[in-house]
Order: C-alpha cells, then sequence, then structure tokens
C-alpha cells in the first residue's frame, strides 16, 4: 500500500515520476525520460464557489478566505497512475499521470484533512480530517461529493487499508489504531493498544497482507496482526542507536514515516528531526518477524524519503546544497549514489523549487503539539505545603531570636539600674 504523504515537504514515486510536494505545489518530473515536468499550483487553482454549500462553521468558524493553500497530504495509488493531493483551502484534487498528467478533477472537503489512501481497487479515495471523521470519495465518479465512512473522538492521524480492501485501519491523537470493516465501518474488527503516546505513522508492508507497522510519538514502532488486535513486536527506536544524538535527545523521536521497499525485504523508518534511518528486515520464514538491519547517517536531517520502483531509496533533506540523495543496497550496507543518471535529471527539474523548500523547512516541528501535556497535582501540593513547613519553621526562628533579644534588652537594663542603686 502507498502511503500519505504529509506537509511540510514530501516525496513519492508514481511509477517512474518523481513526486514532490512543497507549500502550495505539487511538482512531478519522469526519472527516466526527457518529459515535461509538471507543475500544479494550489494558489492558481479552482476557487470555491461562492455559492456553494457553507461547511465553514464545522472548521471552527474560519472562513474559506482564510486558507493557506498550502498542500496538507497527497497520496499516490497503488498502480502508480493516480495522484490525489488535500490543502488548506480545502480542496480534493485528483490527478491522472498516464499516459500523460491531467487534473481529473477539484472537489471540496468539509474539514481540513490531515491524510488520505486510495483503495486498492483505485476506485476509491478515503480523506481522513482533524476532527475524527473519514469520508470516502469516488474515483469512478469524479464530481460527486464525498460521504461520511466513519468518525473518531480524537484527531486523525493516518490511515491505511488491507490489501483485499475488507479492513478500514485508522491512528488518532488518543494512542488508538482502530482496524474496522471497510464496507461497514460500524463492526470493528479489532483495536491495536499499546502506543504511548500518538499514532503518526502506519504501514501495511507490501508482501505481508497481515501485518501492521505503526510509529508513535513515543519514539518506538511496533509490528501488529491487525485483524487480532495482537502486538508481535516492539522497538525503541532510541535504543538501537550507538550514540543518542543530540536532537534525539533534546526532542521527542516521532516516527513520521514508515516505508517497505518494493520487494517487501527492507523497512526503512525516519523519525522527525533525527539525521538517521534505520532499516528492518522483513523475515519470510523465522519466528523473529522484524530484525534490525543497519542505520543510515545522513549528512543533514530528512524531510522525507520514498523507494523507487527499483529499490533505491530516495531521501528529501534539510539542505539548500544537497536537498535530495539517492541511496543503493550494496554489501549489506546503503550507500549514496550521487553519480546516478535519474537522480541528477530529477535534481535538475527540482532546482526551480529550491527557494520554496528552503522556507518551509524553518516550520516549527509538525508535532510537537500533539504531545499531551500532563498535570501531577499530587507533586505541585506537596512542593506547596513543603514550602509553607519552612515559611512556618522560618517565622518560629525569627520570634525566638526576637524573644531572646527582648529578654537580653530587659536583662541588661535591670543589671544598670540595680547597679546605679
Amino acid at each position: 500500500m502507498i502511503p500519505t504523504h504529509t506537509t511540510m515537504a514530501a516525496v513519492a514515486f508514481c511509477g517512474e515520476w518523481f513526486i514532490f510536494a512543497c507549500d502550495k505545489k505539487l511538482v512531478a518530473t519522469h526519472s527516466k525520460q526527457a518529459r515535461d515536468v509538471f507543475v500544479f499550483d494550489c494558489s492558481t487553482a479552482e476557487k470555491k464557489p461562492k455559492n456553494g454549500k457553507d461547511d465553514n462553521s464545522s472548521d471552527g468558524g474560519a472562513s474559506e478566505e482564510t486558507g493557506s493553500d498550502k498542500v496538507l497530504a497527497f497520496a499516490v495509488s497503488s498502480s502508480g497512475k493516480l495522484v490525489a493531493l488535500t490543502d488548506d483551502t480545502k480542496r480534493l484534487v485528483l490527478f491522472r499521470c498516464e499516459p500523460s498528467w491531467q487534473c481529473i478533477s477539484i472537489r471540496w472537503v468539509v474539514r481540513r484533512c490531515t491524510s488520505l489512501m486510495f483503495s486498492q481497487a483505485e476506485d476509491e479515495l478515503l480523506a481522513t480530517d482533524k476532527s475524527g471523521d473519514v469520508y470516502s470519495f469516488s474515483v469512478l465518479e469524479p464530481q460527486r461529493e464525498g460521504e461520511l465512512k466513519m468518525g473518531h473522538l480524537s484527531m486523525l492521524l493516518a490511515v491505511s487499508m488491507s490489501p483485499d480492501d475488507k479492513y478500514l485501519i485508522t491512528a488518532d491523537r488518543d494512542e488508538k489504531i482502530r482496524v474496522s470493516h471497510l464496507r461497514s465501518p460500524y463492526n470493528i474488527q479489532s483495536f491495536c493498544l499499546g502506543h504511548q503516546q500518538f499514532v503518526s505513522a502506519l504501514l501495511v508492508p507490501s508482501g505481508h497482507p497481515h501485518w501492521l507497522l505503526s510509529g508513535s510519538g513515543d519514539g518506538s514502532m511496533k509490528l501488529w496482526e491487525y485483524e487480532s488486535g495482537r502486538k508481535l513486536q516492539s522497538w525503541d527506536l532510541k535504543e538501537l542507536e550507538d550514540a543518542p544524538s543530540s536532537e534525539a535527545v533534546k526532542h521527542k523521536a516521532t516516527v513520521c514515516r514508515i516505508t517497505s521497499s518494493p520487494d517487501s525485504r527492507y523497512v526503512a523508518v525516519q523519525c522527525e528531526r533525527v539525521s538517521t534511518i534505520q532499516f528492518f528486515t522483513l523475515d519470510q520464514e523465522g519466528e523473529e518477524k522484524l530484525l534490525p538491519h543497519s542505520r543510515l547517517s545522513l549528512p543533514h536531517c530528512p524531510l522525507d524519503m520514498a523507494f523507487d520502483p527499483e529499490g533505491r531509496l530516495w531521501v528529501l533533506m534539510d539542505s539548500s546544497d544537497a536537498p535530495l540523495q539517492m541511496y543503493t543496497l550494496k554489501q549489506d550496507s546503503w550507500e549514496c549514489d550521487a553519480g546516478s543518471p535519474e537522480l541528477n535529471r530529477v535534481t535538475e527539474a527540482f532546482k526551480p523549487h529550491l527557494e520554496t523548500l528552503e522556507a518551509s523547512t524553518r516550520i516549527d516541528s509538525r508535532f510537537e503539539h500533539l504531545y499531551k501535556v500532563s498535570f501531577d497535582n499530587v507533586t505541585a501540593y506537596l512542593q506547596k505545603k513543603q514550602q509553607r513547613l519552612e515559611e512556618q519553621q522560618l517565622k518560629r526562628v525569627m520570634a525566638q531570636k526576637a524573644n531572646g533579644n527582648k529578654k537580653a534588652k530587659k536583662e541588661t537594663a535591670e543589671a544598670g539600674i540595680q547597679s546605679s542603686t
């Protein structure tokens, strides 16, 4: 399954097309052939008709003109023939990329979306939003409005589906992963529970249709048998580091991307603002399901990553000098392939949009506000009580000193009177 990619800056492959989304633009360039670069700019796209249905009251009272046109999420279909994006102005745009790029439709969502996902049959596009709802949009009828599928009580952050389109898998801010029947989402198959913070990434790895990988703000990645909700393995990503980086210590290690290679042998895990990528291997036969393989140290923090059809990993980095690098597996280690003609072709097409990328990297963490603030009232009470006792003790000491001084003065005065008589 092809995962959703969310802003700030994101990359993906749609067949041989390399896709880059940042700020208000989606840019696609062919990695193998000298074909025209496709650019879709949301700031110049179709505006919502003024006589359209007013859904702004359901989105915190904000008016439609307040949208920034920034791309919030995009998704690629399994066949690599379809792409969809959604932006801050609540557009939902559907594209066909073969035989040539074409915008099929522009529709409108009720609330700003957090993730998108195509069904395996590519007849349905699912959109999750910040209020916890999932809407279904038809691909076959690209002008039809969306239908409400289901809802959570908390903001949805990630969505996935089983390869047979039987189950819809959703993850929210309240640490829950819910497995529902896609055709009747009110029927809940299972919950996958165990994360200690919001669940920020989901992936059903290719070649393993009954497994689910999940990443969280708690810095862990877990492997589930999602139909039963049974946890198979859990990895604390910080424990796999030889020496935790200063960034990893300073910030919580939020898992922001989990992706698998086309041959389903390797899984790459990226944490926000950490300049390494952790690789795992998916064991085909042994008892151990998920095995740590290697760590790739990067010259800069990664913004996003994607495997191409040949199994090479492309990494978008927070760098103006070399923002895009490609890594190839050679003798069991991932090595930079800076001389690749595909990389050079994509980088050349990419250059005009570097200014947008550099501006986007100055934005704060997109996950920081999702961490829950805990209040320890008992500790605060005990601290205040201790402070009160110390203040009372200080007053008693001061009073005793004052009384002692008065007594000493009185005795001195009495002694003076007696000596004078």
